[in-house]
């Protein structure tokens, strides 16, 4: 990227980006063997991996994200319970006694600096809804102009409705935005579409074609036009998004 060419908008997804899991688990939640052995404590503390599994692909499986409901049934029926209470499918879905999600260390000083700075930013996430109540939590929802969220949305990345959204939430073209990402082919399609990209990879080996950095620290000179991302092994033209017309689903 050209010296004095700037980002204005930054789309960041949530997880392994800004945030992550308390326990150190995504799915299910920290608190879900508890739950489900307050309700049925004959369950074997064995059987619980393979329905992690079991939940895991129904997420997977689908093009939109799959309710609540639904994945935690899908997890229950491997243990057992093939007709879950009212009271533990509720108890599932609550709110957590506490946070479920963690900053990273250096989040909140990146977004503060991204803030001075005039960067106006949003959420692009895979996630169910709610997820403003989390980052009202930990007092980081203020940073952010919008959320776009899958289960709202019907649809999930790299689908071009879900990076649309967010740029139009901004005010802004693709090419006046970064895309964050800790997916590479997340962050490639992005870029297909005319947005700038960088995947943020916390010691996850480098990808292959698009630009990658391995701390948020390392965005604000970045949107600056002060240098490319460092330590990248795709092509750093990339990173500066394509010239092209965007049709009405870009």
């Amino acid at each position: 990227m050209p010296r004095g060419q700037h980002v204005r908008g930054i789309l960041f997804d949530s997880g392994g980006v800004l945030v992550g899991p308390r326990g150190g688990r995504w799915n299910p939640r920290y608190d879900f063997e508890r739950v489900v052995l307050a309700h049925h404590p004959e369950i074997r503390v064995e059987a619980f991996p393979e329905a992690f599994a079991a939940g895991q692909r129904v997420l997977d499986a689908e093009t939109t994200t799959a309710t609540r409901t639904d994945y935690h049934r899908a997890m229950l029926r491997v243990l057992g319970v093939g007709e879950p209470s009212a009271a533990l499918l509720r108890e599932l879905e609550a709110p957590a006694d506490g946070p479920v999600l963690e900053l990273f260390p250096e989040t909140r000083r990146v977004l503060d600096t991204l803030k001075d700075r005039g960067v106006r930013m949003a959420v692009v996430s895979d996630n169910w809804a709610g997820l403003e109540a989390h980052y009202r939590q930990l007092d980081i929802e203020r940073y952010f102009e919008g959320f776009v969220i899958s289960e709202l949305m019907g649809c999930r990345k790299p689908d071009p409705r879900m990076y649309a959204t967010g740029s139009d939430l901004l005010g802004l073209a693709p090419g006046d935005c970064l895309f964050v990402d800790d997916d590479p082919a997340l962050v490639a399609a992005a870029i297909d579409l005319g947005y700038r990209g960088v995947v943020l990879l916390r010691g996850a080996p480098p990808p292959a074609a698009v630009p990658a950095v391995d701390t948020l620290d390392a965005l604000p000179p970045i949107v600056a036009g002060e240098r490319p991302p460092s330590g990248i092994t795709g092509d750093p033209a990339a990173y500066r998004g394509h010239n092209r017309d965007h049709g009405e689903g870009s």
